[in-house]
């Protein structure tokens, strides 16, 4: 399978607040380029969010508003090309609310939910968090709630289900968004 893992982190309960935001790219079942960027959202920090991500409003002083970094991922969210994430309606609303802050239109491109795949073809587990799903597979989650950690452990899920069951089981559960 070819696609890419999607995590937000946010800098509060506010969707258009992204402050990180990691991306890994997967070729052929394999994981082959990974990017990752902190982002200085146009809010104020929530000391919740700060606490379960731990990205302060002092760590993004220098990074980048989400239209600079648009410009890099953009190519990214095509038509035809998958998007996955592990509570997907998050990341999408994220995705999708913080390009509307900036007036940016939202593109049309496929997106997957691994909490929704795991819910079907794990469905003995006693939730399907991703750290959960991660102990489960023993796949390695080093920072639970750190972009890069998570986008690359959602990638994993996938691979492994898709070795597991096949890719075609996971198709139906492909949505377009935009």
């Amino acid at each position: 399978m070819n696609f890419v893992a999607m995590d937000f982190e946010t800098a509060s309960a506010k969707r258009d607040s992204a402050c990180s935001l990691a991306l890994t790219i997967v070729r052929n079942n394999q994981i082959a380029d990974e990017f990752y960027t902190l982002i200085k959202p146009e809010t104020d920090f929530f000391w919740r969010n700060v606490q379960i991500h731990g990205i302060h409003a002092a760590d993004v002083a220098d990074a980048p508003k989400f239209p600079a970094v648009w410009e890099h991922i953009q190519p990214f969210f095509q038509r035809d090309r998958l998007v996955i994430a592990h509570n997907a309606p998050f990341d999408t609303g994220v995705l999708r609310q913080t390009l509307a802050h900036y007036g940016i239109s939202a593109p049309e491109y496929l997106s997957m939910d691994t909490v929704k795949t795991s819910k079907k073809f794990y469905p003995e587990l006693p939730n399907h968090k991703l750290d959960t799903m991660c102990r489960a597979l023993n796949i390695e989650l080093q920072h639970h709630h750190n972009a890069l950690d998570d986008s690359l452990a959602c990638a994993n899920i996938l691979i492994t289900e898709a070795e597991q069951f096949g890719a075609a089981q996971l198709k139906p559960f492909v949505r377009v968004q935009g």
